[in-house]
């Protein structure tokens, strides 16, 4: 293996001090001689400007007179693969490769793909590094593109739709716009099979209005191409390197290069990010004198995690969602990080949503507890005073105009039923619901105390979790639903028969209780899993369609338990209405309290409802942008 040394960004390197030469650099590979330049003609193409340079190539805006169009040029020694794994790649994050000429008299190959205007995230770094913490914003990306601009003679484009989004975000969300659009040029090369193995600022184009374009395969690898294996011209930079690339590289260590995956692409974007976003990588400066020790050196600490003083470099308006997202990046072992592009897109998704990232990852002063369990309590008062108000009034309802009526036994039998048959139904039906969350809350604590879980596993409790309200409201119905079936038959049985009537008014007494017993605690259970339990799950995982379908779902569920909230006074005046006036009379303060209480309860579902609704806007918006672009 050739000698492992510095990057060709070393210029904007403060981790790494070292001359600019790449890794893997075949010594017999010849360079492009120095009659390559401006104002020449080669083969098909007129050079009007150099664009960049590097050990293995240079770059050149060029005019292509068969076609009558600007192209970038992209000349080097005849060697590589990149053109083969280029062409596999059509995505609008990724620079497109139109096709290459090859020079056998003169050992040149000539690479000409999309002309990307709006020079490189180098441009950006040295920008950031100019700029204070407090005045970066989205205008300093498009700064740097109009500057890259101007210095081609081409003048800044203005107007642009995208350009004026860009120029609203704050800096970490500019940032993040950034992490999603290369996360998802990434995803869409994991699944042709290629790998990138040098993602760098230099490495990274801008369009006219600051998208970014991941150029640069010359070291990249496809599993899709005849002849191409991990080790052909292996290489990278040094300072974006993941531990497990810096192991690789190392003659006298055990990692081989066949080990890298898409996850060592996401360190090395996550290093990138982190830069970008605070001006320095996340790492103590070196001196790199010899490469192998470099190497050594820069492994050492890239197995540590992130050290505090360089948490401290993260400006004050970075969301929690976004630390968090580009420590996962970062972590030593790659199984801890995200697992594949498409979800690190997505995460990044989230971090560009303020609701939803303030779901998933609360604010450091915002007015969130921590922990999954601490709102049971309140979920617990939620579900209990309903039910309890409900079975009071149960209670009252048929004691007043069935039990009354009929001799003192049966009432005393009655009274007797009541005292068994509501605390049992309270137990069991607890039980049940219990039961019912259980896989959720040993998930959810397992999680919070960093316990890792398997991706099945995690989408089946996320979508556990948004289908526990219902759940938890359809045990509490069919409890209702039994107790107004068996209450009178063993009153019956008990009091040696009732009037046949009183089957009925019991029935329909107890659904109509049931109703306000589901209705109210489902909105505060619905708040908790949309609050707490589903972000839990969504900051671990990715979701996807069918996300968004039990998303969707739940908000029509809402919807409908928002209806039968708004129901319960008006059923209950209703009910009251075909008695006769003398039973009213007996029990209108009862139905009073019915009221203003179903009034009180409507009112507080309702302003949850709101909550709810906006809640699930925003998860179903990032779920839905977890989609896999062709």
């Amino acid at each position: 293996m050739a000698r492992p040394e510095g990057d060709a960004t070393a210029a904007f390197d403060p981790t790494v001090h070292t001359e600019p030469q790449p890794i893997g650099e075949r010594p017999d590979a010849p360079e492009p001689g120095d009659g390559v330049q401006p104002g020449v003609r080669i083969d098909d193409f007129d050079l009007l400007l150099e664009l960049g340079h590097g050990a293995f190539a240079k770059v050149f805006l060029a005019r292509q007179r068969s076609m009558q169009r600007l192209v970038a040029v992209k000349i080097s020694a005849d060697h590589g693969i990149e053109p083969q794994t280029l062409a596999q790649l059509d995505h609008e994050s990724i620079v497109r490769v139109y096709d290459q000429r090859v020079l056998p008299d003169r050992g040149l190959k000539l690479l000409y793909m999309q002309y990307v205007p709006g020079g490189t995230l180098s441009s950006v770094l040295q920008r950031v590094r100019a700029t204070p913490p407090q005045r970066r914003t989205g205008q300093l990306l498009l700064d740097a593109v109009d500057q890259a601009l101007e210095d081609k003679g081409e003048i800044p484009t203005s107007g642009l739709r995208a350009r004026d989004e860009v120029a609203a975000l704050s800096w970490p969300e500019t940032v993040a716009w950034l992490g999603r659009r290369l996360a998802e040029a990434l995803a869409y090369a994991e699944r042709r099979g290629v790998l990138h193995r040098d993602i760098k600022p230099a490495n990274v184009l801008l369009s006219a209005d600051g998208a970014p374009k991941l150029a640069d395969f010359n070291i990249s690898f496809s599993d899709h191409v005849a002849g191409s294996s991990p080790a052909t011209y292996f290489g990278g930079s040094l300072a974006y390197m993941s531990p497990e690339h810096l192991e690789a590289s190392h003659p006298h260590l055990p990692g081989t290069i066949d080990d890298l995956d898409t996850r060592s692409d996401i360190y090395a974007l996550g290093v990138m990010l982190w830069e970008l976003l605070t001006g320095q990588r996340p790492f103590p400066r070196i001196e790199a004198a010899d490469s192998q020790d470099s190497i050594e050196q820069l492994l050492e600490l890239r197995r540590r995690p992130i050290a505090p003083r360089f948490l401290d470099d993260l400006p004050p308006d970075c969301p929690p969602s976004l630390r968090r997202v580009l420590l996962t990046c970062l972590e030593p072992d790659r199984a801890d990080r995200w697992a594949g592009g498409a979800e690190l897109a997505q995460q990044f998704e989230l971090c560009l949503d303020p609701r939803a990232r303030n779901l998933v990852d609360a604010p450091p002063h915002g007015h969130r507890l921590s922990g999954p369990l601490w709102p049971i309590p309140i979920l617990a008062v939620a579900i209990a005073v309903p039910n309890i108000a409900a079975a009071w009034y149960n209670y009252y309802y048929n004691k007043t105009l069935i039990v009354a009526k009929l001799t003192p036994e049966v009432q005393q039998s009655f009274h007797d039923v009541a005292q068994v048959l509501y605390p049992l139904a309270i137990v069991v039906a607890t039980a049940l619901i219990l039961y019912t969350a259980r896989h959720l809350l040993r998930i959810s604590v397992g999680l919070h105390r960093g316990r890792d879980y398997p991706d099945a596993t995690l989408t089946r409790t996320r979508i556990d979790a948004l289908h526990l309200g219902n759940r938890v409201a359809g045990i509490a119905f069919v409890f209702w639903f039994l107790g107004g079936v068996l209450f009178p038959v063993m009153l019956s049985l008990v009091a040696g028969g009732v009037p046949r009537g009183t089957y009925a008014h019991f029935l329909l007494s107890l659904v109509v209780c049931g109703a306000v017993a589901l209705a109210y605690p489902y909105f505060a259970i619905t708040w908790y899993v949309v609050r707490f339990l589903y972000p839990l799950f969504l900051a671990h995982g990715r979701s996807d369609a069918a996300d968004v379908e039990h998303l969707r779902l739940l908000a029509r569920r809402a919807g409908f338990f928002l209806t039968v909230a708004a129901a319960v006074p008006l059923v209950g005046v209703t009910g009251v209405t075909f008695l006769p006036a003398a039973d009213i009379e007996s029990i209108v303060w009862a139905v009073r309290i019915l009221c203003v209480g179903g009034i009180v309860g409507f009112v507080l579902a309702y302003l949850l409802y709101g909550v709810i609704e906006k809640d699930l806007q925003a998860l179903e918006r990032v779920a839905a942008a977890s989609e896999p672009k062709p």
